[in-house]
C-alpha cells in the first residue's frame, strides 16, 4: 500500500511541531521500532512506533486519495504530514486521530468486541491523544512510549481492584511487544473539570466585587472587605471534598503498592539539583537551603506511589463525587522517577499549586489591583479546606510524617520542587506565565 520508510523524512519534520514530541529540532534519525497497516483501500491505517533522539513514540497515520479533501483537516494544519505516493494513486498522510472513521478502527484493534458509531478528538494539543466514542468511552493512545507498564494503566487497574471508586477503571488495553500502547476507559459525561470550577469560583468573587455597592468613598475610607465564603460560587466545600477522595486515594495506592521508609534527605538532594539547574535569579538559595535543611533527620512518614502531576486539571466533578484522571506524572521526567514511592505530600502539593495558579489566571483576566488580596484569599481558603478534607482521609492511615512541624517541612518542600518545574515548563512553553511560579518561589523562600 506504502513505503513505510519513505514516509520517514516527512514524519521527521512533522513530529516537532507536535505537543508530544519531547525535542524542538527534528531528530538525528528516526528508526521503525514496530509497523502495522490496516486496510488495503482508502483510508489506511499505519500505526507505527518510532525511535527517535533514544525516545520511542506511538504515530497513527492516516492515507485517503489526494482529492478527497477531507472535512475533518479542515482548520488543522497540524495534522497534515505529507503528500505520499501509493499503489492506490497519489495520497494525503495525516495524523490519523482526526479522522473518525480511521479513530473508530484505532477503537477495535484495542477493544476488539466493542461497538461504537461516532469518534471525536478531544484535547489535540496534549501529551497524549483521547478518543472519545457515542459519548460512553474514551480512549487514550499513547504517544511517547517507554518500556514497562505504562502508569495510566497499571496505577488504574491498581486502584479498581482496591475498590477506589473515583478512577475510570480500564476496559481493554492495547500492547505491542513491551510497550503499551492504549487503554480504553468509561467516559464520564456530563463530568466538569476542576480547573474550570475553581475560575468559575474565583469569577463569581471577583464579580461580587464589581457589583457590590459602596458607601461615599474618600481618599481616607479603606476598601470594603470582601470574604470569599460569601461568593455563591465558593469552592471550598468542594476543595474540602477533593481533599478528603485524595487521601483516600494515597490510602488505597499504599495499600496496592506498599508502604515504604521515607528518605527526607533523599527527597532534600533531588529537589537541590533540580535548583542546581535553574538559572542564576531565578531562585533564593538561601531560602531553598533553609527550606530542604527541614527535612534533615525528620520523621517524614511514608513513601508511597503516588499521581506525580496532580492538579485542577486532573480531576473531574460528577454526580457521583470527585474523578481522578491521568496517572502518567509529569511527561518531563523519566518513568522510573514517575514511578518511584515518593511522600504523598508531592501530589498535596501539586493540588495546592493548582489553587495559586488558578487564582493568578483569573487575576490576570482583570487589570484591578484590589483583587490581589480577594485572589489572595480565595486561594487561603480553598487550601485549608483542601488540606482539612486531606488530613481527615489519609490522616489515619500511617503515611504521613506524624508531627505538624514535620509535616509542615515535608509540604514546603514538595510546594517548591512543583514551583520549580512550573518555571521550567513555564519558560519553554508559555513564557506570558512565567511570573506565577516565580512569585511562588518567592513566597516560599520568603516565609522559611
Amino acid at each position: 500500500m506504502v513505503d513505510v520508510p519513505a514516509l520517514l523524512p516527512a514524519l521527521a519534520a512533522w513530529m516537532p511541531r507536535q505537543r508530544w514530541y519531547a525535542g524542538h529540532d527534528a531528530p538525528a534519525s528516526l528508526t521503525i521500532v514496530d509497523q502495522e497497516i490496516r486496510g488495503d483501500r482508502f483510508p489506511v491505517l499505519v500505526r507505527l512506533l518510532l525511535e527517535a533522539d533514544a525516545s520511542v513514540y506511538q504515530v497513527v497515520v492516516g492515507l485517503r486519495g489526494r482529492d478527497e479533501h477531507p472535512e475533518f483537516l479542515r482548520g488543522h494544519d497540524q495534522a497534515f504530514i505529507a503528500d505520499v505516493g501509493t499503489d492506490q494513486g497519489d495520497a494525503i498522510a495525516y495524523d490519523a486521530v482526526y479522522d473518525p472513521e480511521l479513530a473508530l478502527a484505532i477503537l477495535f484493534a484495542t477493544a476488539p468486541g466493542e461497538t461504537a458509531e461516532r469518534a471525536r478528538l478531544v484535547g489535540a494539543e496534549q501529551s497524549n491523544s483521547s478518543l472519545v466514542f457515542d459519548e460512553r468511552l474514551i480512549l487514550k493512545l499513547f504517544r511517547r512510549v517507554q518500556r514497562g507498564r505504562n502508569p495510566e494503566v497499571e496505577v488504574t487497574e491498581a486502584l479498581a481492584a482496591q475498590g477506589f471508586t473515583c478512577v475510570a477503571a480500564p476496559l481493554a488495553t492495547q500492547r505491542s511487544g513491551h510497550f503499551d500502547l492504549a487503554v480504553l476507559q468509561p467516559f464520564l459525561a456530563g463530568a466538569t473539570e476542576g480547573w474550570a470550577l475553581a475560575l468559575t469560583s474565583l469569577r463569581d468573587l471577583f464579580g461580587m466585587h464589581d457589583t457590590a455597592s459602596v458607601p461615599i468613598i474618600t481618599a481616607d475610607t479603606p476598601p470594603p472587605a470582601f470574604d470569599p465564603s460569601q461568593a455563591g460560587g465558593d469552592f471550598s466545600g468542594e476543595a474540602a471534598r477533593l481533599g478528603a477522595m485524595t487521601g483516600g486515594m494515597h490510602v488505597a495506592l499504599a495499600d496496592a503498592f506498599g508502604r515504604h521508609p521515607a528518605d527526607g534527605g533523599a527527597w532534600a538532594a533531588s529537589i537541590a539539583a533540580q535548583v542546581d539547574a535553574l538559572e542564576p535569579g531565578d531562585v533564593d538559595p538561601a531560602g531553598v537551603g533553609a527550606i530542604l535543611d527541614r527535612l534533615d533527620g525528620i520523621d517524614a512518614g511514608a513513601a508511597v506511589r503516588v499521581h506525580g502531576d496532580y492538579h485542577l486539571g486532573q480531576v473531574l466533578r460528577t454526580d457521583a463525587g470527585w474523578y481522578v484522571l491521568d496517572f502518567e506524572g509529569e511527561p518531563a521526567r523519566p518513568i522510573e522517577d514517575r514511578r518511584r514511592p515518593a511522600s504523598p505530600l508531592k501530589d498535596v502539593a501539586g493540588m495546592l499549586r493548582s489553587f495559586h495558579y488558578a487564582s493568578a489566571v483569573a487575576r490576570t483576566e482583570r487589570d484591578e489591583g484590589s483583587l490581589d488580596d480577594l485572589a489572595a484569599a480565595w486561594e487561603d481558603r480553598n487550601r485549608r479546606a483542601f488540606l482539612r478534607g486531606y488530613l481527615e482521609g489519609a490522616g489515619p492511615a500511617g503515611i504521613l510524617p506524624p508531627d505538624p512541624g514535620d509535616l509542615a517541612a515535608v509540604l514546603a518542600a514538595f510546594e517548591l520542587e512543583k514551583a520549580i518545574y512550573e518555571l521550567g515548563y513555564e519558560h519553554a512553553f508559555r513564557p506570558d506565565w512565567v511570573h506565577i511560579p516565580r512569585g511562588a518561589l518567592r513566597r516560599l523562600t520568603e516565609a522559611r
